[in-house]
């Protein structure tokens, strides 16, 4: 009965090597949340990576920067149309009540005003067009890489932490000692198991950062085509009749 009661060997070991294993990922963890110098080989073998972070990051942030400029630049450009427009109106108004040689000048200058506020509400479509592509983008595309980003990140902190944990094992090892040997063998294999799973993800991220930024760029090139060439009066929001 009593051997009944007591967990198998195996089960015993299965927990030692669970908690091992969270031990040595929470160390990691700990090390890159102060700032610890980690392995300069081990950061070395990241470099490519590292360095595709940073353009996802730069493409991150200068989307959310672009959606807040165009966002502003609508606002200011119907704000200024609109105070344009009124002018030109009341230009043109006053020159019909005026019976001196400014009336050709107001006449004329209010004509300019008007034509000119036009002009400007001309861009309110494409600039509508680029911050709805903008949006999409950054809320489809750019999350979607965020997402396998955090899985390889993941990923990254449990192939390190197996890592640090093999170099543990190593410095106390003996060769002569069946159990510290078979020990560093299931050390061996967990590294290796994490670090499978650490390269697919790392080129998953690799490989959609590239497709991320041509894609960014299609679109920018798409979406401001039509930015350059504004559309026809007649087809702008907000216009008034003259």
């Amino acid at each position: 009965m009593d051997s009944f009661w007591q967990p198998k060997s195996e089960d015993e070991q299965s927990v030692v090597s669970r908690m091992q294993k969270k031990y040595w990922k929470t160390k990691q963890v700990l090390i890159k949340a102060t700032g610890k110098k980690e392995d300069e080989h081990v950061v070395a073998s990241d470099a490519e990576l590292d360095a595709k972070l940073e353009v996802f990051h730069s493409i991150q942030e200068t989307c959310t920067e672009l959606l807040k400029i165009v966002e502003k630049y609508q606002q200011r450009l119907n704000a200024l149309s609109e105070e344009e427009n009124e002018l030109g109106f009341f230009l043109k108004f006053q020159a019909e009540q005026d019976g001196t040689q400014a009336r050709k000048m107001m006449d004329a200058t209010g004509k300019t005003l008007c034509s000119s506020a036009k002009q400007r509400l001309a861009l309110y479509t494409p600039l509508t067009r680029l911050e709805q592509e903008v949006a999409t983008f950054s809320q489809r595309a750019v999350s979607d890489t965020l997402v396998t980003i955090n899985r390889m990140e993941q990923a990254r902190t449990e192939y390190r932490g197996a890592l640090l944990w093999m170099k543990d094992v190593s410095q106390e090892l003996d060769p002569d000692t069946y159990k510290q040997l078979e020990k560093f063998r299931k050390v061996q294999i967990e590294v290796r198991n994490t670090k499978t799973q650490f390269d697919k993800l790392k080129m998953d991220v690799c490989q959609k950062v590239d497709l991320l930024g041509a894609s960014r760029c299609n679109m920018l090139s798409h979406s401001l085509t039509a930015y350059q060439v504004p559309t026809p009066w007649s087809a702008c929001p907000c216009s008034k009749e003259e």
